[in-house]
């Protein structure tokens, strides 16, 4: 597996596919709802391919001087449970850090808790409803 740090488009178009094939399609959102204002050619996307087929994928972007949001954290089904969704979050933790930033926020399914308190993130806001889902803020210190 190689994780790629996407910044030119045909990297990027790799972070699309996986979101297309694993969120949008799977879940029926459209894709005005899945790509949404935060991407853009400036928005950062870790890419993970298996003999250069992407994968997984994540994206991340500031908020402010000192936090940056991770999202659109997606692993193709058929790679699930291998560790990569804890992987592409790291990766993108590592990569906020070397930017400057010192929090990372996530905007979590309410289903996937669990899976960002392992990686150290603790719940900062309260239970809402997302475009596509209910989500609740998570944060942690880098």
């Amino acid at each position: 597996m190689e994780f790629i740090r996407a910044v030119e488009t045909w990297q990027q178009a790799g972070a699309y596919y996986v979101r297309i094939q694993a969120m949008a399609k799977k879940h029926r959102i459209t894709l005005r709802q899945e790509f949404d204002e935060h991407d853009t050619p400036d928005t950062r996307y870790i890419v993970v391919t298996d003999e250069d087929f992407p994968v997984a994928t994540a994206r991340l972007y500031p908020l402010n001087e000192s936090a940056v949001m991770i999202g659109r954290v997606v692993v193709l089904p058929e790679y699930r449970h291998r560790g990569l969704g804890s992987a592409v979050v790291k990766a993108c933790e590592e990569w906020a850090a070397e930017l400057g930033y010192q929090k990372c926020i996530v905007e979590s399914r309410d289903n996937k808790v669990p899976f960002y308190r392992q990686l150290g993130y603790v719940e900062s806001g309260e239970l809402t409803k997302g475009d596509t889902f209910f989500v609740i803020r998570m944060e942690k210190d880098l």
